[in-house]
Parts: C-alpha cells; sequence; structure tokens
C-alpha cells in the first residue's frame, strides 16, 4: 500500500524552465518534530533542488554539510528513489548556505535523515509526478497510465515513451502537483542498496574539498593569539617586534562580539578577545606569533544572557584559574548535599530500607578534545557591504545570524559557502573563528583565510564537559531489582537523562541532578552526555547483574520486559521491545551464550537519538596491555538509507570510543589545558583498533532515526565490561588506562 502525502499551506514545490531547455524543481517543506531545546529536535524546514537537464542528467542538491557522516550520498538517494531514476544518471552538488531557500542547514543530533525522511521523499515523488501530468497532457492519455522507471516515462498502450530530459520543458509549465503518492518500502530501488560515497575519488585522489584547501588571488594568512589560560583575558598588546617579522602586514586586537550580545546556542565564550596576526603565508605568521608580546590579566565574574533556541537563560561566568584537583574535590562535594529532582517514582526511600542488598558506584569522566584531523579553518572576505566565507561548519545558519550582528551586513549579503568538514563531532558547531575571520579581513580590509595551529585547536576549548555520576540499586532478597537511584552532574553541565532506561522499569526510581559554574568552554561532543552516561549506567548494570547471580543479558532482558509489560511512568523516552530486539540480535550474532564462559565478553546496550545500540567485545590481556579482538554490532535504526555508509559510521564510532574510553583526558591546572598536542594527548593508533568489527541492523519497515552517533555511547561500557571480564577489576574512572 502506498502512502500519500499532500502539500499544505507551510510547504511548498515549484517549477520553472532552465536555459537551454530543462526542469528546475524547487522545494521546501516544514517537518514538525518534539519541541524541546537540543539541537537537532526543533521543526526545521528543509529545501533543496532537483534539476533535470534536457540530455537526462539528474542534479540534485544536497542542503547539509558533509562531516564524513554520508549525508551528501543518502539525503540524494531519498531524492532519487521517488524521483525513479538511475543512481548513475544522479550528479549531487553541495549546497551553499542559502537562508532564503533553506532553513535548518546543519548536522548534528542524527537528525538529517530522520527529520528529512518525509520531505526529501516527498520532493522527489512531487517532481515525478509532475513529469506524469506533463507526459499525459502531451500525449492526451490519463495521467494513471503512465508509467516511469529508470528516468523515462512510458505508456504501454499507445507504446510512447520520453525520457525526463525530453519532457522537463514542458513540465515547467504546468502546475505542481498539490497531493503525490510514496512507494511501498517493498518497491524501493535505492534506498536499502549500498551506494559509494559521492565524493570518494576527490577524496582519495587529493582535490580540493576542505575549507582549509581554500586559495583566491591576494588572500592573506591570519592566525590568532589567545590566553594561556582560561579565567584570563587580555590587558595589553606589543605589536612591534612581531610587525618586523618577515611578510606580517598587521597585528590587532579584536572583540568576538558586541558588547550586550545576547548570545544564542552555539555562541561560545572562548576567549571574548584575542590578537591577530596578519601576514603573507603560514611559516612566516607562525614565527612572527612566537615573538608577539602580549599581556594578559584576571577575568572578573560575569554573567551573560543566552537565547537557548527560543528558552532564554542567564549563565554566570566565574573568575579564577581552575584546575581538574578542585572540580573533582567540588563534585565529590556534591554527592552529599541533595541534587535537582528530576524524576521520581514509588517510595524511592522505603525501597532502600527494605533492600537485602544495596549496591552503590560512582563513576567519573574527564573533559575530552574533539581533535578534528582539520584544525579549525575559515576563509573571509568581508567589503564595506558585503561578505564572502568559506570553510567547514555544522550549523552555518545560526553562524551566519552571529556574523551578521557583529559585522554588521545583512544576512542577504552575506555568502557562505559550505566545505566538507574534516572531522566535526560537534566542535565544528560553534563558529568563532569564522567571526574571528570575518573581522580579520574587516579590519585589513583584504581576503584572509584563518588557520588554527593544533595548539590553539586543542588549547583554546571547546570540550566535553567533565561528569560524574553515582548510582544506587536496592535489591530485595530473591535479588529483584526494587529501587533505583541516580544522581548525576557535571562542570558546568548534567548529563543526566531522566526519562531513559531503567527508568520505567522499576517501581521505585528516584533520577537528580546538579551543576557547578566554569570558565572553561565546554559544548556539543559526539552523543552529548550520553557518552558518559552509557559508560556510567551499562557499567553499573553489568555489575549489578552480578550481584544478582544472572546473565548480564537476561539481566537487561528481564528489565525491558517489566518495563514492556507493566510500564512505570508515562514519560520513558524510549520503546522496550525494540530496546530489547538489539539485545537479541547482538547475542545471536556474537554466539554469546556459547562463548560467555571461555571468552573475556562485555555486553552493553543503550538509547539516544531516537535509535538503538548493542555491543559485545571481546578482548584479551597480552602482556599487560588490553587488545580488542571483535566488536558484534547490532542497531535499530529503523530503515537503513545507506547499508555500506550506516555500517562505516558505527565502525568509526566504535573506534572512535575505544579510544576515548581508554585514552582520552583534558587536565586542567590554574587554567591551562595541560595537553597541547597529540604528543601528550593520547589517541588510539591504527594497531589498537578492534581486529574485526561485525554490524548488523534490525530489519524492519520503521522510519529512519539516528545513525551518526546511537554506536558510539554504549562501546564505553562494552569495554570497561570486557575488562573487567579480562583483569577482575572494575573501571569507575576514565581513561581505563590509567586503571591498568
Amino acid at each position: 500500500m502506498k502512502n500519500s502525502s499532500s502539500l499544505n499551506r507551510r510547504a511548498f514545490l515549484k517549477s520553472s524552465a532552465l536555459s537551454g531547455g530543462g526542469l528546475l524543481i524547487s522545494f521546501s517543506f516544514f517537518s514538525k518534530a518534539s519541541a524541546q531545546t537540543a539541537p537537532g529536535t526543533q521543526p526545521i524546514e528543509l529545501n533543496g533542488f532537483v534539476k533535470i537537464l534536457p540530455d537526462n542528467r539528474i542534479q540534485i542538491m544536497s542542503p547539509n554539510p558533509e562531516g564524513g557522516q554520508g549525508v551528501k550520498t543518502s539525503m540524494p538517494m531519498i531524492v532519487a528513489e521517488e524521483l525513479d531514476v538511475d543512481w548513475k544518471q544522479v550528479e549531487v552538488i553541495q549546497a551553499d548556505l542559502d537562508t532564503k531557500h533553506f532553513t535548518r542547514q546543519f548536522i548534528g543530533g542524527s537528525q538529517a535523515i530522520h527529520q528529512g525522511w518525509k520531505p526529501l521523499r516527498t520532493a522527489g515523488a512531487t517532481a515525478r509526478q509532475l513529469l506524469r501530468e506533463a507526459a499525459a497532457l502531451q500525449w492526451n492519455v490519463p495521467t494513471s497510465e503512465i508509467s516511469t522507471e529508470a528516468g523515462v516515462l512510458s505508456h504501454s498502450a499507445s507504446g510512447k515513451s520520453a525520457t525526463y530530459g525530453q519532457m522537463a520543458q514542458f513540465a515547467s509549465t504546468i502546475p505542481v502537483p498539490t497531493q503525490v503518492a510514496l512507494k511501498a518500502v517493498k518497491d524501493f530501488k535505492i534506498i536499502g542498496k549500498s551506494k559509494q560515497q559521492v565524493d570518494i575519488r576527490k577524496i582519495v585522489s587529493g582535490q580540493p574539498l576542505f575549507g582549509i584547501d581554500t586559495r583566491v588571488p591576494g588572500m592573506l594568512i591570519a592566525m590568532v593569539t589567545h590566553p594561556p589560560a582560561f579565567g584570563m583575558t587580555l590587558k595589553s598588546v606589543d605589536a612591534a617586534r612581531a610587525l618586523k617579522m618577515p611578510g606580517i602586514k598587521a597585528v590587532f586586537p579584536i572583540k568576538l562580539y558586541n558588547e550586550g550580545y545576547e548570545k544564542t546556542f552555539f555562541d561560545t565564550t572562548t576567549f571574548p578577545e584575542v590578537v591577530a596576526i596578519v601576514g603573507r603565508n603560514t611559516w612566516e605568521v607562525m614565527q612572527a606569533k612566537k615573538v608577539l608580546q602580549v599581556t594578559w590579566k584576571p577575568i572578573e565574574t560575569y554573567t551573560q544572557k543566552r537565547d537557548m533556541l527560543g528558552r532564554k537563560i542567564t549563565e554566570t561566568v566565574p573568575a579564577g584559574l581552575e584546575s581538574s584537583t578542585g572540580h573533582q574535590a567540588q563534585m565529590a562535594a556534591k554527592k552529599e548535599v541533595p541534587g535537582i529532582v528530576r524524576r521520581k517514582d514509588g517510595d524511592i526511600e522505603s525501597a532502600f530500607k527494605q533492600a537485602s542488598k544495596i549496591i552503590e558506584r560512582t563513576y567519573y569522566g574527564p573533559y575530552l578534545a574533539h581533535n578534528c584531523m582539520e584544525p579549525m579553518n575559515f576563509f573571509a572576505h568581508v567589503t564595506k557591504d558585503k561578505a564572502s566565507l568559506a570553510g567547514p561548519l555544522q550549523k552555518p545558519e545560526f553562524s551566519e545570524q552571529t556574523l551578521s550582528a557583529r559585522i554588521g551586513i545583512p544576512l542577504e549579503n552575506i555568502d557562505i559557502k559550505m566545505t566538507r568538514l574534516g572531522g566535526g563531532f560537534g566542535r565544528r558547531s560553534y563558529s568563532h573563528w569564522l567571526i574571528e575571520a570575518a573581522l580579520i579581513s574587516q579590519q585589513v580590509q583584504a581576503p584572509v583565510k584563518l588557520i588554527y595551529s593544533r595548539e590553539d585547536d586543542m588549547t583554546a576549548g571547546i570540550y566535553r564537559s567533565t561528569y560524574t555520576a553515582t548510582y544506587r540499586a536496592a535489591l530485595d532478597a530473591n535479588n529483584q531489582v526494587i529501587g533505583f537511584h541516580v544522581k548525576a552532574g557535571g562542570i558546568p553541565e548534567s548529563p543526566l537523562f531522566p526519562n531513559r532506561f531503567p527508568a520505567g522499569a522499576v517501581d521505585n526510581y528516584l533520577a537528580e541532578d546538579w551543576t557547578i559554574d566554569s570558565n572553561i568552554t565546554v559544548g556539543s561532543f559526539r552523543a552529548p552526555r550520553s557518552n558518559f552516561m552509557a559508560a556510567a549506567e551499562q557499567s553499573f548494570l553489568d555489575e549489578l547483574a552480578e550481584f544478582a547471580g544472572k546473565d548480564p543479558i537476561d539481566f537487561r532482558l528481564e528489565l525491558l520486559q517489566r518495563a514492556k509489560d507493566k510500564p512505570v511512568g508515562k514519560n520513558n523516552e524510549y520503546e522496550p521491545e525494540r530496546y530489547a530486539e538489539v539485545l537479541r540480535l547482538v547475542r545471536k550474532k556474537s554466539n554469546w551464550d556459547a562463548l560467555k564462559s571461555t571468552k573475556k565478553l562485555g555486553v552493553s546496550a543503550y538509547f539516544c537519538h531516537d535509535s538503538y545500540a548493542a555491543h559485545v567485545l571481546e578482548l584479551e590481556m597480552k602482556d599487560g596491555t588490553p587488545v580488542v579482538q571483535n566488536v558484534c554490532c547490532a542497531i535499530d535504526c529503523g530503515i537503513v538509507i545507506n547499508p555500506d555508509g550506516a555500517k562505516n559510521l558505527s565502525e568509526g564510532g566504535i573506534v572512535d570510543g575505544i579510544g576515548a574510553a581508554m585514552f582520552g583526558k583534558m587536565t586542567i591546572e590554574n587554567g591551562v589545558p595541560q595537553s597541547s598536542n597529540f604528543d601528550t594527548y593520547r589517541m588510539i593508533r591504527h594497531n589498537e583498533a578492534p581486529k574485526k568489527i561485525d554490524v548488523h541492523f534490525v530489519k524492519n519497515e520503521i522510519d529512519p532515526t539516528g545513525m551518526g552517533e546511537p554506536a558510539y555511547p554504549p562501546v564505553y561500557g562494552a569495554l570497561a565490561n570486557a575488562l573487567y571480564k579480562a583483569t577482575g577489576k572494575r573501571n569507575y574512572r576514565q581513561p581505563f588506562s590509567d586503571n591498568l
């Protein structure tokens, strides 16, 4: 049975003729989403363009930035499927930022496919229907008798046929249909079939794709010097020596924001005043930066207003030079005082009083640096009344709004070209380097490419918050969980998700949290907050299963069965059956039951970004070093658009998660990040990656959900649980390598 989709007053589609006789389909759709404040969950409007050329080539514009997650391939696949063309006919073009026709052109929250699914399908189907109606009018036959396949229109009774390209010009002259039929899942020819990433040949042949590749005539190179410590700001600059260095054109301070500016969700507090050095080339600027004499002073405590996607808040940024040791003491003290209750079911106090066993464990996670392969960079050419920019961004629309306010140029006169991201992971959601580049160009009145060194990138934030969580469980005489209490917090944000599993599976449940203000700049990090909570929660559940004398998969499945049969509360975020199914699938595919007594296996499962992931990780200890042999992964993300792409995302998340769990740590001393390059910030190496990764998808016809992040959080817990099996020692603090 086919789905139908109609256009309403908030959705439109129009057609026009291309020079040379083709058809241009422009479409804009409003897609409803849950009204939450987290990025990626707001109602979005998604736009795009389809061009059908006379020679029957199909050009599909990809609106969202590409950062390795594959949306530049998978989003056009969805359009092409409903358009009913051969994928070989399709040419994918990266869209520029276009706030007139596009909104929510961002990546983050694993929402691109989830939110774009229906709008993109409707766009393709509407274009196909327009061509069918055009053919029907030309051939004087009913539209219902016109079939399509691989970009060809056919009328079997008369034997007439035409390519989309041949019919395109006439189709541009007729009204756009307002109601169209979408394909049944069983009829998909492109969706669900693996397609090579559209940029792969350019990547392997070294063609320019990334922001750092940008070059234009007359372009200058810029770098910035930021304070040596969080909690400090600019006092004075002596540029005399630096200006005498070869090739140096200018040295001057810049302020990132205007006085009184209300920050938005993605405006950072990272060092709002820096010193710019501008010269002919990167080497000369780096040498001048070394001799630049800058004096810094401590900041004073201040407050700032922020618009969190419609929710107005006031933040406090405290003075002082903070340290990780001090942070840990502050977090430990919070354990002893009540937190803010976020959810409470049943009588938690009585449950713990009546318990036969009480298990309590506290987990800790440090600051983490993103360490994108391509350091932060951006090109800018700002003139009196126009700004042209190019570079890697995750949230370009929001960045453009901040830029417009800062440089005083209206949005319609700002042009941002989106380049491929050399890594994002949340780091490129925050665009202070774009603003810096534009301000520098505006000051020197020339095109400028701003480049951060690796040391700049690593020591100027933005980090994952440092977190801690204490879990307590009450068991009765039959080893049934009768009470569950989680208290979590962080600096400066809380990682708690009060309505996720095992909420809803225990009669007596309490979730509370707290935060501590800080001047250390933090922000989104792959699977924000989930990356810590999954590790803590799944480690605790494993230990709880051991105390209960149960197989760890059986233990989780029993809780999920309870949540399914007799759920507690009404705000549970997850679907118990889908959660249980990934556990059952990973149990089968990993051969858990046969191997658990002879191999060092750890299991973990987690729900985030509307998807479910479970891992079984096998490791061995060799000369005191853990060696990950195999990771078996099961994922339910609904319909999988591009299986190879989805598999690659899972594999990358697993390797990335193992590396962060084992080695990731940014320590702060007196406001100074203690790692500035890869000699001191340990990353996973090729020979430390799993020897084998198996990825399996639950097959269903549920609309697609998140894929870029869900595989990442649970691997922390699977690794922790396997390490326990191999060493007999539980890990409560990250990175795990510190505990071996």
